[in-house]
């Protein structure tokens, strides 16, 4: 017997395993170590029914994949043998999921998104299979802790914001309902970066999530993909005597599969998720190597391997445009290839690709996916131009996720032509036919061509990718009500009128699996007492909450629930960042991307109005509710305004929070790296809700769901989803303020100055004047000239005008929150009348109005 033998927690040597270690546990209880494990045999049929199948599922793991035995093993080795035990009960599911579609041919969606925002996997799966009490169980048996595990754990790194925490909510929702899924996406190397703070400024700090290795993803390299770029087009005659042409590439790269496995609740369905990452056709170069050039010898990999990289390369250069652009073709092109080549059958027609799949484009990343199977079908498959267009717009779908002209992607032409030039080709013969179309049914109007055209001239001749995605979509949707009509009427207006029926909403949604269950165990427990098990997958069924909004003894409960929430926040942040939140004070969050026009600007002047307020004398201390405001958001790196906008918040903070004056009223919190986990433990603790962006800017959103769905009252303008929360939760248990949207545009119309609310409000100018004077940058004037100057002289979200109806706003929230009892209330008639922004819900509207495919398969 070896010395590895010896060591390791096995059947021969159990009797020389240390009591205690998880042998001992099992031999009292007569368990047998026979080997069983999910590599060796198979993956486990079904969830173990015993506390002593899942240890011997979890020693072996940490014997034979870490190859440690339980007393030398560390946190690490403990919760990647976790993991995969976990994994390896998804496992049996997952396969049966695939045999189960393979055996039919029922259309499913392609989900094509540049982001996933995953969060920590680990509970998520334990839910989905419903083994937290039996892993928990386990480990203890072995003297771990699950808790302990849970912090080894590092979040995927695959999203930056709202559009990744969607898409993964859409796909935990589709595996939920049954609905043949694939999720593809890239598989980032390093993650949105993890923000720092030094002295007050961001820092971005490389984001390498995959340092000590994923248990969740599973590595097909035999799958590779080829994908081209660059070089030229040749035209020539094929055997049938048509005008074809030849893609001659530039350079290759391959693009290598990833799968992760995404579990429905508890329902034994688990869909796929499947990522790309780049890697070189010839990575290592040996007669360059051997000659002494050793950069050169591994340069094909190195620029091989940038595209899947980062997560949104910095674009404000012509190599970081390219690099975005390359990124973006080479996930899809993976994905369509991969589709057709790998998960259908070998004798497959394309002809009937619109019947076997959908693909969703999350936003306009993946939209280069439309001649890229234009290219497919035309090149490859041989297809005339007229069937090939004609499968392809049966084929897409397209969400537009934003409002703001900048965000709709352009591409230069230049570019285009010398990346891809077959694609710039197909692309100009689609707008012709598109603009035929245009001409037909607006005879001589040369100005609505030109507005329409996917070739846009200035400011100089670039691709339109909204525009192209409009074209070849069967139906291109907004994503919440006041959004999808401002897209209607003003973004894609021309397309609308040209195809009104191509035009739908499906309002946002997120997963109560992740956002209500695992995020907020207390609160789920009591709706669980109060209405009975089966709410997670029927949202709807929080109604039956209502009535209790009027019973005391379930008020004093809920209150509870809050108060523990805001008790395990308290040592989130005290371990996590060194914050000490004080106790007793309203809890007030702003957690979101940082952004002008998400005016984080307008909640710091509220702030700084109410420190002023006291230290000036003019407010009563004591009249003001004690109040804690917690920020959470990271600014684009090359996004100065947003940064300076993230330095004055941790100035102020640092100035306040050291202030005796306003010691037990205000108080501060800039929590560095917001994600996915410190939301699941800062949402549920929030009494009030920060949605405060200018009217008609915000497309959706869904941290607004999540905080009422978990029980805070929000404070908002009438945009985005918040039109949608208001009319749902009742105008008494919302805090609106500001303008709406024809406001917004009447009073750009006809000229807005910052200035002229400046110099009429006194409060107004006294906080600003504040900031101006240096007071929270250390006496420097200049560090908050830039913050301070924009906002008198541009203020493009319009924060100066929503002011003082901001203030009456917060006003109110502070006169509620001394009836708490009232508050109460309210707070429980969120969560019962927010069923309606469960993901399930919007994935059966987008299976209802776009998709058309069956679920429960």
């Amino acid at each position: 017997m070896t010395d590895t033998a010896q060591e390791l927690d096995l059947p021969q040597v159990a009797t020389q395993t240390t009591p205690g270690e998880g042998h001992a546990y099992l031999h009292e209880r007569g368990a047998s170590l026979e080997p069983s494990h999910p590599l060796a045999r198979g993956p486990v049929a079904s969830p173990p029914h015993s506390v002593d199948a899942f240890v011997k599922e979890f020693l072996r793991e940490l014997n034979y994949g870490q190859g440690v035995p339980l007393s030398r093993s560390s946190l690490n080795d403990q919760y990647l043998a976790l993991a995969r035990t976990v994994r390896g009960y998804l496992t049996a599911r997952w396969l049966e999921t695939a045999r189960k579609r393979r055996s039919h041919t029922e259309r499913a969606v392609g989900y094509l998104s540049a982001e996933y925002l995953l969060g920590r996997q680990l509970d998520n799966a334990l839910l989905a299979t419903d083994l937290t009490q039996i892993a928990e169980d386990a480990l203890h048996a072995c003297g771990i802790e699950l808790d302990a595990l849970r912090q080894v754990e590092v979040e995927p790194g695959l999203g930056n914001g709202g559009l990744g925490r969607l898409a993964a909510c859409f796909i935990d929702s589709m595996a939920t309902m049954g609905a043949p899924c694939i999720g593809y996406g890239l598989r980032y190397e390093y993650g949105i970066f993890k923000q720092t703070f030094v002295d007050g400024r961001q820092i971005e700090i490389p984001d390498n999530w995959l340092s000590m290795g994923d248990p969740w993803e599973i590595a097909h390299p035999e799958m590779e993909v080829p994908v081209h770029f660059g070089g030229h087009t040749e035209r020539y005659v094929d055997e049938a005597g048509r005008d074809r042409v030849k893609w001659i590439h530039g350079w290759d790269v391959l693009g290598i599969r990833y799968n992760y496995m995404v579990p429905g609740y508890q329902n034994g369905v688990v869909n796929t998720l499947r990522l790309w990452r780049a890697r070189a056709t010839r990575a290592f170069d040996l007669d360059i190597f051997n000659a002494g050039d050793y950069a050169q010898a591994v340069r094909s990999q190195t620029f091989a391997e940038n595209i899947s990289k980062v997560l949104y390369p910095e674009d404000s250069t012509p190599q970081g445009k390219e690099l975005r652009l390359q990124q973006q073709y080479f996930f899809v092109a993976c994905s369509l290839y991969d589709f057709i080549k790998h998960t259908q059958p070998t004798d497959f027609d394309v002809r009937d690709l619109p019947e076997r799949i959908i693909f969703q484009l999350n936003d306009t990343h993946p939209v280069i996916a439309i001649p890229e199977l234009m290219r497919l079908l035309v090149d490859d498959y041989g297809l005339e131009w007229e069937d090939a267009w004609g499968i392809t717009r049966q084929c897409f779908a397209y969400t537009c996720h934003t409002l703001l002209p900048e965000a709709l992607e352009v591409w230069p032409v230049s570019l285009m032509e010398r990346l891809l030039p077959r694609h710039m080709e197909i692309i100009y013969r689609i707008n012709e036919g598109f603009l035929d179309e245009v001409r037909e049914a607006y005879p001589g109007d040369e100005l609505r061509v030109r507005r329409m055209s996917i070739i846009g001239d200035h400011p100089e001749r670039s691709v339109r990718m909204a525009h192209l995605a409009t074209v070849a979509s069967v139906k291109v949707n907004g994503v919440a009500e006041l959004h999808s009509q401002l897209l209607r009427d003003k973004v894609l207006n021309d397309f609308a009128e040209l195809w009104p029926d191509k035009f739908t909403n499906v309002t946002n949604g997120v997963t109560p699996r992740r956002f209500v269950r695992q995020a907020n165990p207390y609160l789920s427990k009591l709706i669980t007492d109060t209405i009975g098990v089966g709410w997670v997958a029927n949202l709807d069924r929080l109604e039956e909450l209502e009535v209790y909004a009027e019973d005391e003894d379930f008020r004093e409960k809920f209150r509870a629930v809050k108060a523990a929430n805001k008790e395990r926040i308290t040592r989130v942040l005290q371990r996590r960042d060194g914050i000490a939140l004080p106790e007793g004070h309203l809890l007030d969050v702003m957690v979101k991307r940082l952004h002008e026009y998400k005016r984080q600007s307008l909640k710091l002047l509220h702030i700084v109005t109410l420190y002023d307020g006291i230290i000036s004398g003019r407010l009563d201390p004591a009249s003001v509710t004690p109040r804690t405001v917690v920020f959470g958001a990271k600014a684009a790196p090359g996004y100065r305004m947003a940064k300076e906008t993230i330095y004055l918040i941790n100035s102020a903070a640092t100035v306040i929070n050291a202030d005796p004056r306003v010691e037990g009223r205000l108080f501060m919190a800039f929590p560095a790296n917001y994600n996915v986990t410190l939301a699941e433990r800062l949402i549920p603790a929030a009494d009030l809700s920060e949605q405060i962006s200018l009217a008609g800017k915000e497309a959706s959103g869904t941290g607004n769901m999540k905080f009422a769905l978990n029980g805070a009252l929000t404070i908002g303008t009438d945009d985005g989803a918040n039109v949608e929360i208001r009319r749902l939760v009742g105008d008494d248990n919302f805090f609106l303020f500001g303008m709406d949207e024809p406001q917004v545009a009447e009073l750009q119309a006809r000229g807005y100055r910052p200035a002229d609310y400046y110099e009429t409000n006194e409060n107004l100018r006294s906080a600003i004047n504040l900031i101006a004077s240096g007071h929270f940058t250390g006496g420097d004037r200049d560090a908050a000239g830039l913050f301070v100057g924009d906002l008198l002289s541009n203020d493009a979200f319009l924060a100066l005008a929503d002011y003082q109806s901001y203030m009456d706003a917060q006003a109110r929230v502070e006169a509620y929150y001394a009836d708490q009892e009232a508050w109460t209330k309210s707070a429980i008639l969120n969560v019962a009348r927010s069923g309606y922004f469960s993901s399930d819900r919007s994935m059966r509207d987008y299976i209802d109005r776009i998709w058309h495919v069956k679920t429960g398969v």
